[in-house]
Parts: structure tokens; sequence; C-alpha cells
């Protein structure tokens, strides 16, 4: 990394102030799925000379001194694009804080997935909905997309009257297009043409940019809470089923605010986006995104949404300085979520998170056997796409090295460490020396107990990580054991098991089975039909490496329905990884190429960096 930037990943420069307030004016064009826009940026200072700020795909057609005397300001944008950064935008101040960039995005930009009609449930309006994570923001706007820059805003979203818009942010008011919002962000009389509506609203809290997010289409919504609304698209059966599996969010905050402090954005609203979704479930303040898989009819979704919460203290609340120390928010938020999931749902179910985790751990070892760098905590992804090293390293080996500091110091003090440690930092974004300093200074002589170094910055799985330990746990795993054996479970052994207990039990079995297993444990247990796509897609894997043809009709329904990277990205690989896999490999391509339009742009970049490692 050059000295003077503050992320590998942004041109943010360390001698440059930072953004302090962007207030943003929206105009959504859905036949060209993309967003005429202007942008008011706050800097923390008056600033001389050249600033620069990240974007990617956006086309910048002026920047002004301010609205009122509109006097242009010199800019200039990267002649070459950096295939992870982006494009860098020079602004050239004289004495100045505040300035306006007019713009628009592009139809590829990475953040953004616009939905035709189709797409979407009633198949009848369009949906676009944004995830910026990890550093995508700057295709929406320019901005200094780190974490390191925290940023407060506000945000008029110009959009067809037919559709409503949902945010990350507090709701002012929908109402008629005003001339004085267009902000030259296009004409008055596009901006205030009939059959237009502006949503308003503003984000009061700092946040760092990956998690500003919205959504536009035609939504309704339940009240599942005091504090939570559940949103989706406008179809009953959709929204009841989803404020059922997430009808005790109340009970969670509660549980949050007791372990680590006061809840501090007022609201925890859940919006279940279409099936195309990336990830499971996306932190953003106020208002968390899910996808729909996670509604499983049995209220055991709530474990995302339990993670979502818990990223509220820990990633939202103190936020990773950038992707280097990614572990400070997905470590803790894991270990977080998996205190509320034990308090909520008992310690079983807990349990059974942890055996998961550890599970999942194991594979990523695996993964990077050829790059342990992606093994640590504290890693270096200097010229490295953070969407290609995502893993559950970070989250995984994070919760253990939370855990192990638990198991030495005792709960009762580790809680009481982990309030200061929230109270201490609100509001701001750090990385792991700080966090080590403020671990050594406040649990005195740890070092001497816990190799600190070894857990930050090695690689593999330290020697004083555990497996956890319950019954159910062990008796899972135990009969997976036995399926080597030829042993099936008994109907009487797992008469009780929901996802998670399947789940468990598909991951630890062996890697290479037979096909008539296979056959034999669908015959017995219909895994192939199940609605749990843990389930579902854990028998799948298992499937394709038996070369269990059978069950290949499914897997192309499977890798059509959803868009969820945790579930393409196993299928996609155990098709292409190895050799004597030519069919598998034509049929993964064709597949991909059918599915390719119904993936978030994420997803589709993922897909493809797999085709390129193994095809």
């Amino acid at each position: 990394m050059s000295p003077q930037r503050v992320d590998p990943h942004s041109y943010t420069e360390s001698t440059h102030p930072f953004t302090t307030h962007i207030s943003l004016s929206l105009y959504f064009d859905f036949p060209t799925s993309t967003i005429l826009s202007s942008a008011h940026l706050t800097l923390n200072s008056p600033h001389s000379g050249p600033l620069s700020l990240d974007t990617r795909s956006l086309s910048i057609s002026t920047v002004l001194d301010n609205l009122a005397t509109k006097s242009p300001i010199p800019f200039t944008l990267s002649p070459t694009v950096d295939p992870i950064r982006g494009q860098q935008l020079t602004v050239q101040l004289a004495n100045q804080s505040e300035f306006v960039v007019v713009f628009a995005t592009s139809a590829c930009s990475s953040a953004l997935q616009w939905l035709a009609p189709p797409q979407t449930y009633n198949k009848k309006l369009p949906f676009v909905y944004t995830q910026c994570q990890a550093i995508h923001a700057r295709s929406i706007f320019p901005c200094q997309d780190t974490p390191a820059a925290r940023i407060r805003f506000s945000a008029r979203l110009n959009i067809p009257i037919e559709l409503s818009a949902v945010m990350a942010a507090r709701h002012v008011e929908r109402r008629l297009p005003l001339t004085s919002d267009t902000a030259m962000a296009c004409e008055d009389t596009k901006w205030c043409a009939e059959g237009r509506i502006v949503e308003e609203f503003v984000m009061e809290q700092p946040i760092p940019p990956y998690l500003f997010a919205f959504a536009v289409g035609e939504m309704s919504f339940r009240e599942v809470g005091p504090r939570t609304r559940v949103y989706a698209e406008s179809a009953p059966a959709l929204l009841d089923t989803a404020a059922k599996e997430f009808a005790g969010s109340e009970d969670m905050i509660r549980v949050g605010e007791s372990l680590f402090g006061p809840y501090e954005w007022e609201r925890f609203d859940l919006l279940v986006l279409p099936p195309s979704f990336p990830y499971g479930g996306m932190e953003n303040p106020r208002m968390v995104f899910l996808t729909p898989t996670v509604i499983k009819g049995d209220a055991s979704g709530a474990q995302v949404v339990a993670h979502e919460l818990a990223h509220s203290w820990t990633g939202n609340l103190i936020t990773n300085k950038n992707n280097d120390h990614f572990w400070l928010n997905e470590g803790f938020t894991t270990y977080a979520e998996r205190r509320i999931v034990e308090a909520v749902q008992g310690k079983n179910i807990a349990a059974l998170n942890t055996g998961i985790g550890w599970r999942g751990l194991k594979e990523e070892m695996d993964r990077f056997k050829d790059n342990m760098e992606f093994t640590k905590l504290k890693t270096n992804q200097e010229a490295v796409d953070p969407d290609a090293v995502y893993s559950s390293v970070p989250y995984e080996k994070g919760f253990q090295f939370l855990w192990r500091i638990e198991r030495e110091i005792g709960r009762p003090a580790f809680d009481e460490f982990l309030k200061k440690y929230i109270a201490t930092f609100k509001f701001q974004s750090i990385d792991t020396d700080m966090f080590l300093e403020f671990l050594k200074t406040n649990v005195p002589g740890i070092e001497n107990k816990i190799d600190l170094h070894l857990w930050t910055e090695g690689t593999g799985i330290p020697s004083d990580a555990m497996e956890p330990d319950s019954e159910i746990y062990s008796k899972i795993v135990s009969l997976a054991k036995e399926f080597n054996l030829g042993r099936m479970p008994r109907e009487d052994e797992v008469a009780d098991w929901r996802g998670q207990e399947w789940e468990l039990y598909l991951e630890n079995l062996p890697k290479s089975v037979e096909a008539s297993q296979v056959l034999s444990l669908d015959s017995s247990y219909r895994l192939s039909e199940s609605k749990d796509y843990e389930i579902k897609v854990a028998f799948l894997q298992m499937a394709i490496s038996a070369s269990c043809k059978k069950y290949y009709g499914e897997v192309e329904k499977t890798l059509k329905e959803v868009g969820r990277m945790k579930y393409l990205r196993p299928l996609y690989t155990a098709l292409v990884k190895g050799p004597g896999l030519e069919e598998e490999k034509i049929f993964a391509k064709r597949v991909f190429s059918e599915a390719r339009l119904t993936y978030h742009p994420i997803a589709q970049g993922v897909v493809e960096s797999i085709f390129s490692k193994y095809l």
C-alpha cells in the first residue's frame, strides 16, 4: 500500500480531509437502468489542492463550488480503470470545504441490480436494490469509499409514483417533486414530470459508505414489533410468512442491549429482497436486507437476523478501518450473534451454530491452501479484490479468537470487556492493533496467556482453538462418521431434527461417497426436496461429487432460482473442480449462461472467477 493511502481498496489519501456529509438527489430512470444524480459533499475542513474520490462506472458531467453560484471546479478522471479500485476522480479545490458533483450511474453499476418485471414476485413492476459492501458504493456516487471515512447523508429519491422506496436511513416524507430538489441531477421538467414522486430520507448517524442502501419497487410491510417492520414485495403470502419468521425480533434486540449496551439506531426494520440478492443478509443500519432463503417456516431463519442485528454494535457502531481488518466486523458479530441465539434459543442451538462454523472454517483452510495469507485474521489485501477472497475465515477464526479470550478470563469479565470496548470506540473505525492495545490495557497480562500475534497474524487454525462440546453436536458428528461404515441414521434418531441438525450432519459426511449411498439417504429423508436451502445445497454438493446425475435437474433448478453466493459458489465449484468432469463443465457453463442475468453483478463476478480458475 502506498504510504499516503488509508485503504488498499481506495484512492483516499491520508493527508486529505474526510467527507462528513453528502446530500444526494437521485432520479431513477428505469428504462435505461441508470440514476441521474447530484451529490453535494461537505468536508471536515477546507482544503486546497487535489482531493481524491473513488468512482466506478460513473459519468461525471460537472463539478461546481455550490448550487448558488454554480462556479465550475476543475476535475479529472483517471484515464485508466483499475480493475479493483475503479477510476480516480480528482477535484481541484481552493480553500473549499464543500462542492457538488453532477453525474449519472451506468447500467453496469456493480452495486445495483435492476430487475425487470418478470424477475419480481408480482411480475408487474420493476425493482432495483443496492449492495455496497465491500467497495461498491463508488458505483452509485463519488465518495471516499473506505470505512475509515464515516458519513452522514440526506437523499431525495425521485421514482415512478406506482413504486415506493426504502432506505437504510430515517424516512422523512413522500411528496410531489419540487424544482428546488433537483440540485442539477436532471432538468426541472423531467424531475417534476407527471407520474413522479419523491421519497426523502436522512441518516443522522455517521456510517461507512458500504452501509449506504436503498431499494425501490412495489413494496409493503407488516408490523412485527415496536421497532420493527418487515418489508417485502407486495404479496400478502410472502409478507405473512416473513412476518411470522421474524416475529421474535424485539426479543433479540432486548437481549442484544442487555449484552452489548444501548441500541443506537432507533429502528430495526427488515427488507426481504428478491431471490437474486447475493448474501444471506446485509446489516444496513435501520433497514437490514435479507435473502428470501432465510424464510424457512420454523423461525430458524431468525439466526441470520441475529447476525445482522449483532452488527448494530460490532460493524456498524465500531467498524474495521479497511478490509484488511474485516475480522473486527465479522468475528465480533459471529460471537455476538451466538450469544444472542444462546439467550433466545438455547445452548444446544448455539452449539450447533458453532459446530457448523467450525466445519466451515476447516473447509476454508483447504480452499486457501495455496494462498494461506487469507487464513489470517489481519490480512494484506493490496491488489486483491475483497469479493474474490470473501470467506468464513474472518467470521469463524475471529469467533474462535474471542471465544478463546472468553475461556481465559471467564464470561462475566469478558462481557464487561465487550461493553467497555463498544462504548469506547462507538461510531469509530479501528484496526487490529488498536483492538489489541485496548485488550492488553484492559486485560493486563493477556498476552502471556494467549499468543495474540499468532492468532491475528498467523496462518491456519491455532492449536488452542476449540471444537464445540455439546451432547447434540457430538451425537450428530458420530452419526456422520457411521455413515462411512454404511449406517444410515434411523428415523427415531432424526425425528426432531430441523435444518441445522441436518446441515451439520451433511457437512460432516465424507467428501467422497458412493452414488448408491446418496440415493439411499434421499429415498429415506427426501433431502433433495428440502425447502431449506442449507440442507438442499449440502445434499446436492454430495450428489455432484458422487456423479449422481439423477439430481442434476435439481441442481439446475436451484442455480436458477436463487442468487445467494453461499449456494452458487459450492455448487458451481463442485461441477467444475477436478479431473474428468467434462459433462459437468459443459452443464455448468450452460446453466450459468442461462441464469447469469438473474444474478447480482457481484455474484456474476464470483462465478466467473470460479470458471477462470478451473475451466
